[in-house]
């Protein structure tokens, strides 16, 4: 089954930081990236697909190709459509806080010079999770090894050979010895099961609804053993767009406002908590131009 739509993209639309984001792991499992096109492997529904992305030919749009190996139902269709808007970061308008932070004496010239600035998303919002549990207190590149094994191990492989990233029903079917044998550390091994499980089970609902809110999703993520604030707005940072996220337990970012401030030490948790607080209800823009800020060709890596 394929279908194929067009995507507008804004004005100053800034395609490194998408090309940057999803070309972290160098043997691309998972993901293909050239300049002019993203190739990205996905479950929906149980059915493996690549979100096939083509902008080369217009940089005023992206050309969407969805090749499932099956027939997707109506609500895979517009999940599918969803994933492609998280992917190229178009779910977050940078707009709001720029204008937010316009006469701001610090994060004014910081927003300045990084003009469209954007959050690149996961596709699903249970890929954002597992790829902050994958992530928790590690270096990037060993983080990235391990979520290739994730995928290697969990996920299945679309008819063009591109890897989908597993869905919580293959997840949790995992093993954890096997997951230990591939260097997972036994905490990380088993919080991915546990959240893997929760999800497949039904006991943790991960999709928004009036009776299902932000608020309500982070509490029911924090009663899981193993997640705590940090992977909790890591993964509404990246599975949701929200807007609000506190990335105050972040090292990067608290190294980032120690250079922003001019301070001689970094801030600790609590300091930086209290000072990205004074930004709300803007905090996700206000942590992308800090990660930025660090790396400003590589923004989107983390």
């Amino acid at each position: 089954m394929t279908l194929k739509f067009d995507l507008p993209l804004p004005k100053g639309y800034r395609l490194h930081d998408i090309l940057a984001f999803h070309s972290r792991d160098a043997e691309s499992v998972a993901e293909q990236v050239s300049p002019e096109r993203l190739r990205k492997g996905m479950l929906l529904d149980g059915v493996p697909l690549v979100l096939d992305i083509d902008w080369g030919s217009d940089p005023a749009s992206a050309k969407v190709r969805i090749e499932a190996d099956g027939k997707l139902t109506r609500a895979a269709e517009t999940q599918a459509r969803e994933a492609a808007l998280s992917v190229l970061g178009l779910r977050l308008d940078p707009e709001p806080f720029s204008a937010f932070v316009k006469k701001d004496k610090l994060f004014g010239p910081l927003a300045k010079r990084q003009p469209g600035l954007r959050v690149v998303q996961s596709a699903t919002v249970f890929e954002a999770l597992t790829w902050a549990v994958m992530g928790q207190q590690i270096n990037l590149t060993f983080a990235i090894a391990l979520r290739r094994t994730f995928i290697q191990h969990a996920g299945r492989q679309h008819s063009s050979g591109l890897w989908c990233y597993p869905s919580a029903a293959d997840a949790a079917r995992l093993d954890i010895d096997e997951l230990l044998s591939r260097k997972f550390s036994r905490a990380k091994a088993e919080t991915l099961l546990r959240l893997a499980q929760a999800v497949d089970s039904g006991a943790l609902q991960l999709e928004l609804a009036p009776a299902n809110t932000i608020e309500d999703i982070s509490a029911a993520l924090l009663a899981v053993k193993g997640i705590g604030p940090w992977t909790v707005n890591y993964g509404l940072l990246r599975g949701y767009g929200y807007a609000d996220c506190s990335l105050h337990g972040d090292v990067a970012i608290r190294s980032a406002v120690q250079l922003l401030r001019g301070d001689e030490a970094r801030p600790d948790i609590p300091q930086t908590e209290q000072f990205l607080q004074q930004y709300s209800p803007h905090r996700t823009m206000a942590a992308a131009h800090l990660w930025a800020s660090l790396h400003p060709r590589d923004a989107e890596k983390a």
